[in-house]
């Protein structure tokens, strides 16, 4: 496929309405409004902990809240299915917003939409701290009536009393709150052992009856004992990290205990600095082998939930070899570098190629510098790396980007295509640095179909990953695209990734050869494929 360095548009149409559905964006352009389901997607995906370019986040998330209420009252079941199934599934980068819509849910919805919100509690709040985190959420709106409480005495009573221990034991405080606070406002009534548990989570002292009865509480207890075996005690109890006392987790004798008794792969991520620092990672170590391994099992990914934007922040930190506060630092070990940009790609899974003729057109523009999802990326490192999971598994495709058009100056109000010179035989790192420092203009999303039809170039399928915050160029996007259909007797589809919780689209949701995705959804890379494939 040829390709352009550089076509230029004028300034224009975008910022005038040519459909009676189109609304304007924060940008002063004219796009298509979301659906109040497909912004409740967005939402649970991307959340509204960080500010676009041109919204904070309060205003963001006041927005967003008035949509969830509005679905509760509307269709709260619709809603509620929609929060399980993401949250379940694992395809947001974080839990929080699937809390928070839950919590709306509870407060707002009518009986029936109560009581399916409040059934659906153990399926959203899997662990302890989302536990916490709903809490907090849903006492802002609401009291704790009768319902609420219920729901969370059987988070307690429905789940085995070793696993109860565990959660207790591991998450012991988090968000303000504590398992006595939740014990004492819920009120839990269970069998002997049970309610023992529950009483020395309340500071009672244990029982030897639990301490028997849930081995995990004996070892826990021994833990804290001065001059205690931590490795003998984590080979024989299973001790997480959590559960060990700080001067211990100094130790590597420590860390090899608990990689030998097998770390959930989000807290092994988390903790590859400090095992980098003590020397349980090294070049040629069995350990660094081992701990690849893992790293790259997407089978043990997908076991554990780990989104692929989250191994990407961990290659990002893990290589920059500086905490994000920069209160400790460590020299990275090339080959979990290597093993954490592999992870990446396998964290999608497999996804099968199209065999179609495709572009990847990015939005890079300033807009696109904010932070993606409240995480420390912006939407330009995210989109960089999603788009080459689309590439790695496709023969026929290029990456652009929309970029300014006059490269000499740097910024200007005039659009242009450019090539990118990425690919995913870099690291992601080397790729996502390749876009960062170029220079952008008013985005046309229109140009991929206007440089096509011009340079005679046989386009199958267009992928443009932007926030929607667009208003340069003469043609709005779908026109652009149907006039190319129209010119080349393709039918060329084309998939819009959503970055932003914002209320916006370039997608005519009439067209079927157009959809509108939602950026970092663990599903985007397969919906693309079959979009595309037809």
């Amino acid at each position: 496929m040829t390709r352009t360095s550089a076509y230029r548009t004028a300034l224009g149409g975008q910022t005038t309405p040519v459909d009676p559905d189109q609304v304007p964006n924060s940008a002063g352009g004219y796009t298509f409004g979301l659906s109040d389901m497909g912004r409740v997607a967005r939402f649970l995906v991307l959340g509204s902990d960080a500010p676009t370019y041109y919204t904070d986040a309060r205003t963001l998330t006041k927005e967003n809240a008035a949509v969830i209420v509005k679905m509760a009252v509307d269709n709260g079941p619709a809603l509620v299915e929609q929060i399980v199934a993401i949250s379940e599934a694992g395809r947001a980068p974080k839990n929080d917003p699937a809390l928070f819509a839950l919590a709306l849910a509870v407060s707002f919805g009518n009986d029936e939409t109560r009581k399916l919100a409040l059934a659906a509690l153990p399926k959203v709040a899997r662990i302890g701290t989302h536990l916490f985190m709903f809490a907090g959420f849903v006492e802002q709106f609401r009291g704790w009536g009768r319902g609420l409480r219920h729901a969370v005495a059987n988070w307690y009573l429905d789940q085995e009393t070793d696993k109860v221990a565990y959660q207790a034991l591991k998450y012991r405080q988090r968000e303000g709150w504590t398992h006595r606070d939740l014990l004492r406002l819920s009120h839990p009534y269970g069998d002997a052992t049970r309610n023992a548990l529950f009483s020395y989570i309340c500071g009672r002292e244990a029982t030897p009856e639990l301490r028997a009865a849930v081995p995990l509480v004996e070892g826990f207890i021994k833990a804290q004992e001065t001059g205690a075996d931590i490795p003998a005690l984590v080979g024989e109890y299973g001790l997480s990290w959590e559960m060990i006392p700080d001067e211990a987790l100094t130790k590597a004798a420590t860390w090899e205990a608990l990689l030998d008794k097998g770390m959930p792969m989000t807290a092994l991520m988390r903790q590859l600095p400090r095992l980098t620092n003590l020397g349980v990672l090294t070049a040629r170590g069995e350990r660094t082998k081992a701990v690849t391994e893992q790293l790259t099992d997407a089978t043990r990914l997908r076991k554990g939930r780990v989104h692929p934007i989250n191994v990407l922040v961990a290659h990002k930190t893990y290589e920059g070899g500086r905490s994000l506060r920069g209160q400790s630092t460590w020299k990275p070990v090339a080959k979990i570098v290597d093993a954490l940009d592999a992870g990446f790609y396998a964290a999608y899974g497999a996804v099968e190629p199209t065999g179609k003729r495709t572009m990847l057109a990015l939005d890079v523009s300033g807009s696109m510098t904010s932070p993606a999802s409240g995480l420390p990326l912006s939407c330009r490192e995210v989109t960089a790396a999603m788009a080459l999971v689309t590439a790695n598994v496709e023969k026929d495709y290029s990456i652009v980007g929309f970029t300014s058009g006059d490269r000499a100056r740097g910024w200007s109000r005039e659009s242009a295509l450019s090539e990118l010179p990425i690919s995913p035989r870099q690291r992601l790192s080397d790729a996502v640095r390749a876009i960062d420092g170029l220079p952008f203009g008013g985005t046309d999303c229109s140009l991929p179909f206007v440089v096509a039809q011009e340079k005679g170039w046989e386009l199958d399928g267009v992928v443009v990953y932007t926030d929607n915050e667009t208003y340069a160029g003469r043609k709005h996007p779908h026109v652009a695209l149907r006039d190319y259909r129209k010119a080349t007797g393709i039918n060329t589809r084309s998939v819009v990734v959503g970055m932003t919780v914002t209320n916006f689209t370039i997608a005519d949701p009439k067209d079927p050869g157009m959809l509108d995705v939602v950026g970092m959804d663990t599903s985007v890379p397969t919906l693309i494929s079959d979009f595309i494939r037809g």
